[in-house]
């Protein structure tokens, strides 16, 4: 059910607020990756003992990624909608490829990886935009059937079903969750029918709790989440050592550079925790900022597809609504993680964590969905496409 108030008219060719806000995103996240990660860089022997090491790759994967999203907003929405299925098979076939043995890499018992010489591409993290795109057209094609759960819903649940088995062998539980939630959240503002959808809610949370119960790690995550000072050497050290940064900074911080978490003490401080290091340098006023700012964004997104249905540019508005609701989603669990409010899981903080993948697949994603703005402020001044 695509929302349809009126929006007010663009007053220039580019929505340049939101394109400041995700500059101002990319920037806090290079400072705050390299106050994260120097000491680590310093002390690995892969990085030649440069401090700077994560700095500089941070830096020329946001240069490649504003790269390709300035390509990205040169294809029309119409290309997009066009291509949305094929793509969506090429990501089908790289989460097929990355858990081929001799091909995919393996981390830490994940295998999420394909290596490519001066970076790792993980496929994943390019499938959240693909779904977005595949489930909005989807959407928009089978508009007339989001009432039939057989017609309507079925097919994108076989689909998703087939994602996230994949996903699952990898291990990625949270793309999983990400790119479930981004299909669910597309179908039920496209109009699935909201009984249908309250249901299949609750089915979702049963598997999820099911996948949970019968893994032994997972399980352990949530036993360490439970009560992380209970075992704070064990199942409850990465939680325990975030809720220490989170007191350590208290309203405002020791300022950057001052914290002592990111010493050895926190795991992936400059990836899943660097919202832990943002708090104890900054304090709860700087962790408030990093909300409102995706806040705003994550409201610009949805503005922005309500224009989109204003102008009954379905297909436009429900890829602007997807990118919300994937921002969201997953900035959400990174900030519930940080705070103890949920399980620890590996999804990192958009626009913010380190991470070539999640970095491009980001800045693809605003691309997109400053295209989609562009289209509705060109179509308000009579052009077509």
């Amino acid at each position: 059910m695509l929302y349809t108030a009126r929006a007010p008219q663009p007053s220039s060719e580019l929505d340049y607020s939101l394109l400041w806000l995700v500059l101002g995103l990319l920037a806090i996240g290079l400072v705050m990756v390299y106050s994260a990660s120097i000491a680590i860089a310093e002390a690995a022997r892969y990085t030649g003992s440069n401090g700077e090491y994560y700095l500089i790759r941070q830096g020329v994967f946001i240069a490649i990624g504003l790269v390709a999203g300035a390509g990205a907003f040169l294809v029309p929405m119409r290309v997009w909608q066009q291509a949305a299925p094929y793509l969506f098979l090429v990501g089908l076939l790289l989460l097929l490829v990355v858990l081929i043995p001799g091909i995919g890499r393996e981390v830490n018992g994940s295998r999420r990886w394909i290596p490519l010489g001066f970076a790792n591409l993980q496929p994943s993290e390019l499938m959240k935009l693909l779904a977005v795109l595949y489930a909005a057209d989807y959407t928009f094609r089978k508009i007339e059937l989001m009432q039939d759960f057989m017609r309507g819903f079925l097919p994108m649940a076989g689909v998703m079903m087939l994602v996230g088995s994949l996903l699952l062998l990898e291990p990625d539980f949270g793309a999983f969750v990400v790119i479930v939630s981004i299909a669910m959240g597309i179908l039920f503002l496209g109009g699935l029918n909201w009984k249908v959808f309250a249901a299949l809610a609750g089915v979702l949370l049963a598997g999820f709790a099911l996948l949970i119960f019968t893994s032994e790690y997972r399980m352990q995550r949530i036993l360490g989440f439970m009560d992380p000072f209970a075992d704070p050497y064990g199942k409850g050290y990465q939680l325990s050592h975030a809720l220490i940064a989170f007191g350590r900074g208290e309203w405002l911080g020791l300022g950057l550079g001052g914290s002592v978490e990111k010493l050895f003490y926190l795991p992936e401080a400059h990836t899943d925790f660097l919202l832990a290091v943002i708090a104890e340098e900054f304090g709860f006023v700087g962790v408030a900022i990093i909300i409102g700012l995706f806040a705003w964004l994550i409201v610009k997104a949805f503005l922005i597809g309500r224009r989109a249905t204003e102008l009954e540019r379905y297909y436009n508005a429900l890829v602007a609504q997807g990118i919300g609701v994937w921002i969201g989603v997953q900035a959400l669990i990174n900030m519930g993680v940080n705070v103890g409010l949920l399980p620890t899981k590996g999804l990192t903080l958009p626009f913010l964590s380190f991470g070539g993948s999640g970095i491009v697949a980001n800045c693809l994603a605003i691309a997109v969905l400053l295209r989609v703005d562009w289209e509705c402020r060109q179509m308000g001044r009579g052009k077509t496409f």
